[in-house]
């Protein structure tokens, strides 16, 4: 797997609106055959809902857009790595592979020298690798892809 820059750079850019909204900058987006199915952006804040993370919100738009539950030949490029809900949900769509960018140790890293009263994250220190590897079906990974400019979006 090759993964492809103009994928993540979408991505980026469901990040930066998702930053502008007033959300955490964290953005995802499916791709399906060559062309982007869904987009999603953080919503944890806006919609007061602990499970609307970047990838959860794409997953369900491409699940609304096929109309069906099982996401087969999806590719999830997302900003920042998995989380384990996030890594579970594209096992169980039963996607082909993630392509992520900052690891959940630069997340936490950036946590831990920057939370305040606005932006304290909680984080999960379980890698999206150990989920994957353990799922059935197997999805392949790529991270620390484009892991500077997925960086950058912590600090802006």
């Amino acid at each position: 797997m090759y993964p492809d820059r103009k994928f993540m750079e979408a991505a980026i850019e469901e990040a930066v609106m998702a930053r502008e909204a007033g959300d955490y900058a964290i953005g995802a987006v499916i791709v399906r055959d060559g062309n982007i199915l869904a987009r999603g952006g953080n919503r944890v804040k806006r919609d007061n809902d602990p499970t609307a993370h970047a990838e959860m919100v794409a997953i369900r738009e491409a699940s609304t857009a096929l109309d069906m539950r099982h996401l087969e030949r999806g590719i999830l490029y997302t900003t920042h790595e998995p989380c384990p809900m996030c890594a579970t949900a594209a096992v169980w769509a039963r996607m082909d592979g993630i392509v992520y960018g900052a690891r959940i140790e630069d997340f936490i890293r950036y946590e831990e020298a920057h939370a305040n009263e606005e932006w304290a994250w909680r984080s999960m220190n379980i890698p999206a690798s150990e989920i994957l590897d353990k799922g059935n079906p197997k999805l392949w990974y790529v991270g620390e892809f484009m892991i500077e400019e997925c960086l950058r979006l912590f600090h802006s």
